[in-house]
């Protein structure tokens, strides 16, 4: 895959994010906020970038490690260009978010926590999007569809494509 072709290199920290590390080692909880702004940064957390963080601020590579899967919201492999979250709160999950997820994978043959070979999708159940008066509801990127039906599922993946 293209997206994997990236070195050490491609995953220098900022003048930003070096000074966030900065500010923040120094508190306690740190590393949470230090993983969250690290994957701001580049949308996930690399290995490399996991490294760099151990040795700015001397908390072990496993401790981040644990960190990172430990809580679902981090990823260790970089997002589709397009990311897609089905919403499998109470209310969508009631409203067949499942068969949404499901039917997802299908049309873009993806199979879980993977990204499409094109590098353009990626699909992430969530645990909540905070729109249940539209259940049920998907995001592509910052956009929000809600209300879904099964057959608006394609027309919606189909309007990011070659975008």
């Amino acid at each position: 895959m293209a997206q994997d072709k990236k070195t050490e290199a491609d995953y220098v920290f900022t003048e930003e994010l070096l000074h966030f590390i900065e500010e923040w080692k120094p508190k306690p909880g740190s590393l949470i906020m230090i993983l969250h702004k690290t994957q701001e940064t580049f949308g996930y957390i690399s290995r490399p970038a996991a490294d760099q963080i151990a040795r700015l601020t001397g908390i072990s590579l496993a401790r981040i490690y644990g960190v990172i899967t430990f809580y679902h919201f981090f990823k260790t492999t970089k997002p589709g260009k397009h990311k897609i979250a089905v919403c499998m709160g109470t209310a969508c999950y009631l409203k067949g978010a499942q068969d949404y997820v499901d039917d997802i994978r299908k049309i873009l043959n993806l199979a879980p926590d993977a990204v499409t070979e094109d590098g353009q999708f990626s699909l992430d159940p969530v645990r909540c999007i905070g729109c249940c008066g539209l259940a049920p509801v998907l995001t592509v990127g910052n956009d929000v569809y809600g209300k879904l039906t099964r057959d608006m599922t394609a027309g919606i993946i189909d309007k990011y494509r070659n975008v």
